[in-house]
């Protein structure tokens, strides 16, 4: 018969309360799920700026059905940021809902559009609508705006955020149409001020079933809130998560200050970059310049404004960009007096391949903003010009494709990734700290070490860039544009033209170059690139070191004329030029006498005319050379020793019949000795060699730039042959002594 004692009297009203909450949960179940195709979005863009597109691009990558509403129109809703207005923008819905008010299973999603994108798609937001049980549901934001006294009258909540976002809303078609028939102000009223108060009003709210995304579920409002939302890459997609509440955001509003931060998300929401498939949007609306008749015609704007290492090398490699000449034209300014014979040098040459060469040298006294607003408008007031590539002179353009290859990529303005070698140093920043400077952005050094590759919206980008001519024309038609408030030129045209609404990329799909160190450039010297082997060291290496000299290790192509006596190449024609000029300009050669006070002692027992490293302040260059460069010759030839590569004796010799013709046999203090020859036998002279004596075995034709290197003490006694006429150089080292 059962138990009909106490607990029996208490499972009664408790298989109710199961029964009652499995019919609620059938019921919720049996709520049907609206379709996609009846959501509508709605914006206003009275125009189309960077911003607009990448709405409509990630609405268009979800499928959402987009109505845009004022296009073409003049705005007249105020000025924007920081202040109060967008009543245009309630006014144009009031219009545009009229079409909807029947339409009660249509729902309408209001959003802005300039600074949003969609990181999910149209099934995504009315699941989370549907599940608020309300018919309008605006977005929710930590910040009061515009009247804070208004802040009492908000209902109080517990969890999440309190005060309405204007920014985005979605609801039922006639619940929308209801709401925005209430408006009765004026273009340039305030929008948000507008839908606060309804929403404030206990009876209103009620009677529209208004309610706030508090957990930002739906809409995400990023100003305010930067220290709640992370980029998140889960399952090969990309999404903003707000960690404060364990939410994932469908539309994402970056107004104001926050632009950046959208900016940054938008590198990587929708699906653009992902770490499964990488840059999914590199090759959107590109150009094939492969297919084109006639290429595009290009104003090159080289600037240099201040003393700047191996300039002849950055303008003749303007010249062997692989882009027709007949399409390129050169505005150049140049700052100093130093470099106007580098100018001259290239002018000469580029003139019979370029046919427009414009040159503002230092004689004209322009600041670096004037000069660059100059260059600009060089492109600007010619309606031919379809193209503006600005290029610094601490920029080394290695990629002759570089200008096709940013064209191509058909952005508005976009640079090429150029970093300092062997540092995180580059032309562009991940992030603006709030005063507008520096920042490191949480990708920044994932994109300059190439972890991460793609085309980046960025907040500021210098040194290089290519910008469109219409963009100049249009957008970008003031003429000041490296003009703001205290800022550096580059930072002037960044910040302009962000807030024009122009976004700026940058592009390191392919290795482009690399940055020029300026800082230390000492131009008290005649050649004065041999001095940057410390601050440059790649473009020392390029210009002084023998193309030849990594075929000693890979083609072991050192050669063995005498026992143990090894003979390599080492050094660039340029090299070696540059090395004899430097000691004919101090000039100060030793006579070859035996007193020399240069020495410990005083006192040189085979002296020879020279003049030492340490004279012309150049011995900390050749030490670092020597380890840099000899010391790995010497670990391969001389196998199982390891050099220090330290010398006391670093010098010049010069040998000529009128001063120093030879040098008798002796022994070098040193453990092995490298000798340099800096010039052409037959050329410049006649005669000369080496000979070691032990062995019967002279070399008498020592090539330019190649070195030999042989032991020093006790086994290869050697004497200087001598010069029959002209005169002989040489750079020598005692190493290890």
């Amino acid at each position: 018969m059962g138990d009909q004692g106490p607990r029996a009297g208490l499972l009664v009203p408790l298989l109710a309360l199961l029964s009652w909450a499995a019919g609620l949960g059938a019921a919720e179940e049996t709520v049907s799920r609206i379709p996609a195709d009846k959501l509508l979005v709605i914006t206003v863009a009275t125009k189309e700026n960077d911003g607009f597109h990448r709405f409509m691009n990630s609405a268009k990558y979800f499928n959402y059905t987009v109505k845009v509403l004022g296009q073409g129109q003049e705005w007249r809703g105020g000025d924007g940021i920081g202040s109060i207005g967008g009543g245009q923008k309630v006014r144009l819905m009031k219009e545009a809902m009229e079409h909807y008010a029947s339409q009660e299973d249509l729902v309408i999603l209001f959003t802005e559009c300039f600074d949003v994108l969609f990181a999910g798609g149209p099934q995504e937001v009315l699941k989370k609508f549907q599940k608020t049980n309300h018919k309008i549901v605006f977005a929710a934001d930590g910040l009061l705006w515009p009247d804070k006294r208004l802040a009492d009258k908000y209902p109080v909540v517990h969890i999440g955020k309190r005060y309405l976002n204007s920014g985005g809303f979605i609801g039922y078609a006639p619940y929308i149409n209801r709401l925005v028939q209430l408006w009765n102000l004026q273009d340039n009223d305030d929008d948000q001020l507008f839908y606060t108060k309804v929403y404030i009003d206990p009876v209103k709210r009620e009677a529209f079933n208004i309610t706030l995304d508090h957990k930002c579920k739906i809409f995400q409002a990023l100003n305010g809130a930067t220290d709640e939302v992370v980029l998140k890459f889960e399952n090969g997609k990309s999404r903003v998560k707000n960690t404060f509440y364990e939410t994932l955001p469908v539309a994402i509003n970056g107004k104001g200050p926050t632009k950046i931060l959208l900016n940054y998300f938008g590198n990587y929401v929708p699906n653009s970059w992902t770490q499964e498939n990488g840059c999914a949007l590199c090759d959107f609306d590109t150009i094939d310049l492969s297919t084109v008749d006639v290429h595009p015609k290009v104003t090159i704007g080289v600037f240099i404004e201040q003393p700047t290492p191996f300039l002849p090398r950055f303008l003749d490699l303007l010249l062997t960009l692989d882009y027709p000449k007949e399409a390129l034209q050169l505005f150049i300014h140049n700052k100093e007096v130093y470099h106007e014979k580098d100018i001259k040098a290239f002018v000469d040459k580029a003139k019979h391949e370029i046919s427009t060469i414009k040159i503002v040298g230092p004689e004209e006294k322009l600041s670096q903003a004037e000069a660059r607003n100059m260059g600009m408008d060089f492109c600007r007031q010619d309606d031919k010009c379809d193209y503006y590539f600005s290029v610094d002179a601490d920029v080394v353009l290695t990629n002759p494709r570089t200008l096709k290859i940013l064209i191509e990529q058909n952005r508005k303005i976009i640079a090429p990734l150029v970093t300092r070698h062997g540092k995180l140093w580059s032309n562009f920043w991940g992030a603006l700290s709030p005063d507008g400077y520096y920042a490191r952005s949480e990708d920044y050094v994932d994109i300059v070490q190439g972890t991460r590759v793609g085309i980046w919206n960025v907040p500021y980008m210098a040194n290089v860039y290519l910008i469109q001519g219409k963009t100049l024309r249009s957008e970008m038609n003031e003429r000041n544009y490296f003009v703001r408030d205290k800022l550096d030129p580059d930072m002037a045209l960044c910040r302009n033209a962000r807030e024009t609404g122009v976004f700026m990329y940058i592009s390191n799909r392919h290795e482009f170059g690399r940055l020029l160190s300026t800082a230390n450039y000492n131009t008290s010297h005649l050649n004065n690139d041999l001095w940057q082997i410390f601050e440059n060291p790649m473009d020392w290496k390029e210009k002084y070191i023998n193309r030849d000299y990594s075929k000693i290790f890979t083609e072991n192509i050192a050669e063995q004329p005498c026992p143990d006596v090894f003979w390599f190449p080492i050094f660039s024609e340029r090299a070696c030029d540059e090395l004899v000029q430097e000691m004919e300009h101090y000039g100060k050669w030793s006579g070859g006498k035996h007193h020399d006070s240069r020495i410990s002692g005083g006192y040189e027992n085979v002296p020879t005319d020279d003049i030492h490293m340490k004279q012309i302040d150049l011995e900390h260059v050749w030490l670092h050379f020597i380890r840099e460069f000899i010391a790995p010759v010497t670990l391969k030839v001389f196998a199982g020793y390891y050099t220090k590569g330290f010398a006391m004796l670093n010098f010049v010799v010069k040998y000529s019949p009128e001063r120093q013709r030879s040098l008798r046999p002796h022994h070098d203090a040193s453990t092995f000795t490298i000798n340099i020859a800096l010039n052409n036998v037959g050329v410049d002279f006649q005669g000369g060699g080496c000979k070691f004596i032990r062995y019967n075995c002279s070399i008498e034709s020592p090539r330019k730039g190649w070195s030999f290197m042989h032991p020093g003490r006790l086994t290869h006694l050697h004497e200087g042959l001598p010069v029959k006429n002209g005169t002989r150089y040489i750079a020598v080292s005692f190493i290890d002594p």
